[in-house]
């Protein structure tokens, strides 16, 4: 079965190159982004995870972790960062986990419970070990994004979409399309008009179920 969206992720420990990390004792009261690659050395891949370095002041003010993992070993992943500091000229502080036995990517769905790595393999015989998963402070997940190998990420998007998941995290509140921090959010059907506007002040009724107001900061 699937990990689904509010399911609690698996509580395993996995081998990094900054250490041996227990998830749950990873993740416990952060709110946190993994990230998976289906091999080092990677065209693609050393794009995205240069991206994620860049992104490094904007994880820290949201006092967000960030994991890496990919299906390769320890020895590779502390070479690989290497290249991948070089092309984004900015630190890859980020543990990277070395799935070499693919039980991260099994216990996160991303590939089958029989599948293993042949010798001699590609990039091609793990392809799914391509997903984002934004996960909660209580260890459950918010949301997953997956990618094909040919198609780089858009940190930019995962970014937004993390501003997103924390602005309406227990909140009455949800995000239209292409929203952006500080645009008008849209109040949950939960909530009547008159509390709405009790608790927020002015709402704009566009529909009798779309109602928005200021984001609230």
């Amino acid at each position: 079965m699937g990990l689904r969206i509010n399911d609690t992720i698996p509580d395993i420990t996995v081998p990094t190159d900054q250490g041996d990390i227990n998830l749950h004792e990873w993740v416990d009261g952060s709110y946190a982004i993994l990230f998976s690659h289906p091999k080092d050395f990677t065209p693609v891949c050393t794009t995205e995870f240069g991206a994620v370095a860049q992104l490094a002041d904007e994880w820290e003010k949201r006092c967000v972790k960030v994991l890496g993992i990919s299906v390769d070993g320890v020895e590779d992943h502390k070479k690989w960062k290497g290249d991948i500091e070089s092309f984004a000229g900015a630190k890859a502080g980020f543990p990277i986990v070395a799935d070499e036995d693919l039980t991260m990517a099994k216990a996160f769905d991303m590939l089958p419970a029989d599948a293993y790595l042949p010798d001699g393999r590609t990039p091609a015989d793990s392809a799914t070990v391509r997903s984002v998963f934004i996960v909660g402070p209580d260890k459950k997940l918010r949301l997953t994004m997956t990618y094909p190998m040919s198609v780089g990420r858009n940190f930019a998007e995962v970014l937004r979409a993390l501003d997103a998941v924390m602005k309406t995290d227990g909140a009455p509140l949800a995000t239209p399309a292409n929203w952006t921090p500080g645009q008008d959010v849209i109040v949950a059907l939960s909530v009547s008009d008159d509390d709405a506007k009790a608790k927020y002040g002015d709402v704009d009724i566009k529909l009798p179920y779309l109602r928005t107001i200021k984001d609230p900061a």
